[in-house]
């Protein structure tokens, strides 16, 4: 009991210390009120400042759905039904076009890289999208000091083959700075099976351009990549088609010239119309197999328009686009209360350092 006693002025002390240590503080940064409000007039002129000098940032947006006939069916919607109760059945997990798999497409190098070598018309002129970039960043100001980016161009459609090691690092510098800050890829539900693609920066025309382009590019890879087999199958027949009507054509032929050379020939002399007879067989062979070919031809068409995935655009980018300015009211706010709050720390740092100091 009297130990408790003895805790509780103890305890009473401690707090009122506490207080009056608060309003000495208190006290003293309100004596350096000049100092606090001059810094935030410093900070809210910089915030003004920085408005006029930061660029507006552009968004262009672009939705579409992947629609697949192969994919459809009994077990698709199953597995559709199953996953919008948050079940995972399997089943489509090998495809890379599903999920964050088609995601990472989007977001990956070799599309990013793709798309920046498309062609554009930019002032009556056809660049890539590379140049593009490069232009808009005013980057060959920077190099004209340097010689080995003199001569470098990213020409519309160009191969990767004919690239230098700078050519491969200036793309590799635009593909981190816009996987990084400008590139935005998902689907807003899983429950529905819509992309969105978001590319925000700072000038309107490489917004629009790059997103609706990297969209045509990845749709280009998704509907090559998966009708290739049924497409080799077309190819393979219509070149044996051609081949075979090309053998009947001639066999057509070697059966007329025989039929001119044994005209008015002596019936007995049965052995000059072999080569007809026998041209008459190819014909006859190579009919039955062109007809054949030609249905199997047809067919192949008929499955390479039904494997092929339908891509279908929902929203493109409008001009004008969506644009996100850093206001004048916003720069001078922040500015004023970021410079007063860093001003406040370095008070009482600075106070509670010379305490320290001039206890010891």
């Amino acid at each position: 009991m009297n130990t408790d006693h003895q805790n509780m002025p103890n305890d009473e002390i401690s707090l009122k210390e506490l207080i009056e240590k608060a309003q000495e503080w208190l006290n003293y940064l309100k004596a350096q009120w000049k100092i606090i409000v001059l810094a935030g007039m410093v900070g809210a002129f910089l915030g003004l400042g920085y408005s006029f000098t930061k660029k507006p940032k552009y968004t262009a947006s672009l939705s579409f759905a992947l629609e697949d006939e192969k994919s459809g069916g009994g077990l698709g919607s199953a597995l559709g039904l199953a996953s919008s109760f948050g079940l995972d059945l399997g089943g489509s997990g090998g495809s890379i076009f599903t999920g964050s798999n088609l995601t990472e497409l989007f977001k990956s190098r070799s599309m990013v890289e793709q798309t920046l070598l498309r062609p554009v018309v930019v002032d009556g002129k056809t660049i890539s999208l590379a140049e593009m970039y490069i232009q808009n960043n005013k980057w060959r100001e920077g190099w004209a000091d340097k010689p080995k980016f003199t001569g470098i161009q990213f020409l519309p459609n160009s191969s990767r083959k004919n690239f230098t090691r700078v050519h491969d690092s200036i793309l590799g510098v635009i593909y981190s700075n816009l996987n990084q800050t400008a590139l935005a890829v998902g689907q807003k539900d899983k429950k529905i099976s819509i992309i969105n693609i978001d590319v925000v920066t700072s000038n309107e025309l490489f917004s629009k351009y790059f997103c609706e382009a990297l969209a045509k590019q990845v749709s280009d890879f998704y509907v090559d990549t998966k009708s290739k087999k049924s497409r080799d199958n077309m190819l393979i027949l219509e070149r044996q088609t051609d081949s075979i009507r090309g053998e009947l054509n001639g066999a057509i032929t070697g059966v007329a010239v025989a039929n001119d050379n044994t005209f008015n020939l002596n019936p007995a002399l049965n052995v000059r119309r072999a080569p007809s007879a026998r041209r008459q067989v190819d014909v006859q062979a190579n009919t039955a197999i062109l007809t054949e070919l030609v249905k199997q031809s047809e067919l192949a068409k008929v499955t390479l328009r039904k494997e092929t995935p339908l891509i279908q655009i929902i929203d493109k980018p409008i001009l004008p686009l969506p644009k996100e300015k850093f206001g004048k009211a916003k720069g001078v706010v922040l500015g004023g209360i970021l410079a007063g709050f860093f001003t406040v720390m370095v008070l009482i740092i600075r106070r509670f350092f010379k305490s320290i100091l001039h206890t010891n």
